[in-house]
């Protein structure tokens, strides 16, 4: 290892004020970078300089700015498998998602390079004569992006290029424990020519970055904050914002509901089960929380489930394997505090539980050394439980029952979370019920939890976020407001409601 990262604004290497280093965690003795973390101070300055980068970003063409967008894609692709490596080692994400996260910022910018000659306004009729009404979209100005770690290029994506191809600069904090794939991301958007202090990068922790951001908004130096991360975290941004009378695109965690229907076919939800809960080891903010089955099929839905668990495989995320360790060391620490949340009435159907070791394998598998933990299977939660109630960052799934499809609706609402949901079943009424009742902002069919497309429209109600959306053409209006012209041509004054010509029914008028 010989990575030293710091924070970049307006094409400089920024102060550091302490050092934060990112461990690989399925080798926890390698140290993928050291990192220069950025105060407050640092993040508010950034948000100045981006200001000043703005104004002229905006003025070009965004046909032009479009072409940097393409750019940005292509260099992408061209360092996909390096950018797709660096990933697996700093978070431990399975290689062959790794690669397809890296591939869905190609399918992000190949979306929005389109973008720049299609971010239409409208010409609108007026209700008076020789006067004309014009709509724009102009970009907000500058964006504090605030990205967990997760998907540490993927999800940055879906905020950096329309921000940046709407004419927008942008400020990026990621997360620390995945600073040194951000910071990789960083240098191939910059290689595609974006002007100095249009793509700012600023390494902190959580606490200097809220009083760095709550220093900028007070300066009037950012206009849009987007942020990733937990419903806690949200609602704090959230009131921020709402502070200085600004909408923050929230997208949070999420108790991704999956229902199983008598009807479903139950290999195929068993598949879609296992990969929604355990895939990246059940450490998406789409990943499932509760499968609600049908108590005809209860016990051998479960029985197919817990055998799959049993015989996945979990190791090295360099192979080809189910998943590999937990994000970083405070991750595991939480999970297992999700793992005493397992009461006397639950029964853990899937095995061993908590870290993989030596005393504690998994199969042949013996941890090596990493923040490897055994998937668990919870089956009998119930509605007042935390572990069906709360959201579970890692590799646990609780299962309950149900008799009606109404009953399971009510269930899977109830944690009052709204991101992603599922439904396995064979019926199309089964279907549009359920989709006209859940509240969640996606909805899959015969599929997984997990799973977002670029052009598709991603986001959650409730605690899972405050109805923004990401991706496909509506994250446009998160980085656009709207602007209303009207152009009176007429050489007079013209009163809108006022000196509107008016024409007479004989509204007493009945055929005989």
């Amino acid at each position: 290892m010989n990575r030293q990262i710091v924070s970049v604004v307006g094409g400089k290497d920024a102060a550091t004020a302490d050092t934060y280093e990112s461990i690989n965690p399925a080798r926890t003795t390698e140290v993928v970078a050291r990192v220069g973390l950025a105060d407050a101070a640092t993040f508010a300055a950034a948000c100045r300089t981006a200001k000043e980068a703005q104004r002229e970003w905006a003025k070009v063409p965004a046909p032009v700015r479009g072409r940097v967008i393409a750019s940005i894609g292509r260099l992408v692709e061209a360092n996909a498998e390096s950018l797709a490596r660096l990933v697996t080692e700093e978070i431990g994400k399975p290689y062959a998602e790794a690669l397809g996260e890296v591939r869905e910022i190609v399918d992000t910018c190949d979306f929005f390079l389109g973008e720049g000659r299609r971010l239409y306004g409208q010409t609108v009729p007026s209700e008076m004569p020789d006067k004309n009404l014009f709509t724009f979209r102009n970009p907000v100005g500058v964006a504090a992006v605030v990205t967990a770690g997760n998907f540490p290029v993927a999800v940055p994506s879906w905020y950096l290029v329309p921000a940046l191809l709407c004419g927008n600069a942008v400020v990026w904090k990621p997360a620390e424990y995945a600073a040194a794939s951000a910071h990789a991301m960083f240098r191939l958007f910059v290689a595609a020519g974006l002007p100095d202090g249009v793509l700012n990068i600023v390494f902190a922790d959580g606490a200097e970055t809220f009083r760095g951001l709550e220093l900028a908004l007070e300066e009037g130096s950012v206009q849009k904050v987007g942020f990733t991360g937990s419903s806690e975290v949200g609602r704090k941004v959230g009131e921020l914002t709402g502070r200085h009378l600004q909408s923050a695109c929230l997208e949070l965690g999420g108790k991704n509901p999956m229902v199983v229907m008598p009807d479903a076919e139950l290999d195929l939800a068993v598949e879609g089960a296992l990969f929604a809960g355990f895939g990246t080891a059940g450490q998406r903010c789409t990943s499932l929380g509760t499968v609600i089955v049908h108590e005809s099929v209860h016990d051998e839905f479960v029985e197919r489930f817990a055998r799959a668990v049993r015989e996945s495989r979990i190791g090295d995320p360099r192979q080809d394997v189910l998943a590999g360790p937990l994000l970083a060391e405070k991750f595991a620490e939480r999970y297992e505090e999700y793992l005493t949340w397992i009461q006397p009435h639950h029964k853990v159907v899937s095995g061993n539980i908590g870290k993989i070791t030596k005393e504690n394998p998994h199969g042949d598998f013996d941890g090596d050394q990493g923040l490897y933990y055994h998937p668990v299977i919870v089956d009998g939660v119930r509605p007042t439980d935390r572990l069906f109630l709360e959201e579970t960052f890692g590799p646990i799934v609780g299962v309950t029952t149900f008799r009606t499809l109404d009953e399971a609706i009510e269930l899977a609402n109830l944690p009052g979370y709204g991101l992603s949901s599922s439904i396995y079943t064979t019926d199309p009424k089964h279907v549009f019920r359920f989709r006209e009742g859940i509240s969640a902002g996606m909805v899959s069919v015969n599929n997984s939890t997990s799973g977002a497309e670029a052009h598709l429209p991603f986001g959650g109600n409730g605690k899972s976020g405050n109805g923004s959306r990401q991706s496909g053409m509506w994250v446009l209006d998160q980085f656009t407001r709207w602007q209303a012209m009207n152009w009176d041509h007429s050489g007079r004054l013209q009163k809108a409601q006022m000196d509107v010509a008016d024409i007479t029914p004989d509204l007493e008028f009945r055929l005989p």
